[in-house]
C-alpha cells in the first residue's frame, strides 16, 4: 500500500491551561494552542452531561475557524452531591468551597471533545465524560486557610488542584489521577486514534 501522500491535519489544544499542555505534551503529540474565547454557559446541570457540553462547544468554536485541524477542547466540572462547585472567586469563597470538601468524598467530571476533518463530510466530533470520586480527609481550620492562602485554587474548579499543594487535602481517589487534573489521559489517546492521530504508535 502506498503511503498517504497528504500531510497530517495540525492539532489545536482549545484550552489555555498549563495542566492540559503538559499532558498533552507528554503524549508527544505535536500541537499548538488556540483558546476558544467560547462563553462557558450553559443551563445544564447534571454534572456529567455539562462537562460534554462545555467540552464540545471550545472544541466546536475553534473548528469553525481551523476546518482543516484536528481540535481538542476539554472542560472539568467539579460536583459535591450533585451540586456544582465552579471556581472560587476570592480566597474566602475558596476557604468555604475546601471546607465543604473537607471529610467527604465529591465527584471530578472532565469532558473531552475532539473535532476532526473527514473529507466532504465536515468535522466529525467525538466525545466523552470521565468521572473520579476525590474523598479529602478531614481538615482543619488552620488547613483549609493555609491552602486557600496559597491562592492555587483561584483558577481550578472545586477550589483545588491535586498536582499541587492540593495533593495534601487528598486521602484517596477512586479513578483516573490525571482527570482530577483536569486532562484525563486515557480518554484523550482514545478519541485522538479514532480521529486518526498517532499517540505512542
Amino acid at each position: 500500500m502506498m503511503p498517504d501522500p497528504r500531510p497530517a491535519p495540525p492539532i489545536l489544544l482549545a484550552s489555555g491551561s498549563p495542566r492540559r499542555r503538559e499532558l498533552l505534551t507528554n503524549l508527544g503529540v505535536p500541537f499548538r494552542i488556540v483558546v476558544s474565547g467560547e462563553d462557558e454557559a450553559s443551563e445544564e446541570r447534571d454534572p456529567a452531561r455539562l462537562a460534554g457540553t462545555l467540552a464540545r462547544q471550545k472544541a466546536a468554536a475553534v473548528a469553525r475557524q481551523h476546518p482543516g485541524a484536528v481540535v481538542i477542547g476539554a472542560d472539568t466540572v467539579v460536583a459535591l452531591g450533585g451540586e456544582l462547585l465552579a471556581k472560587p472567586g476570592d480566597e474566602a469563597e475558596n476557604r468555604a468551597f475546601v471546607r465543604r470538601l473537607s471529610g467527604r468524598t465529591h465527584q471530578v467530571y472532565t469532558g473531552v471533545s475532539v473535532f476532526a476533518p473527514d473529507g466532504e463530510r465536515g468535522p466529525v466530533e467525538r466525545g466523552g465524560v470521565e468521572r473520579t470520586d476525590v474523598t479529602f480527609r478531614l481538615l482543619t481550620e488552620a488547613e483549609i486557610a493555609h491552602y486557600a492562602a496559597t491562592g492555587e485554587g483561584l483558577d481550578k474548579a472545586g477550589g483545588y488542584g491535586i498536582q499541587g499543594v492540593g495533593m495534601a487535602l487528598v486521602a484517596r481517589i477512586e479513578g483516573d489521577y490525571s482527570n482530577v487534573v483536569g486532562f484525563p489521559l486515557g480518554l484523550v489517546i482514545r478519541l485522538l486514534r479514532a480521529a486518526g492521530v498517532r499517540v505512542w504508535e
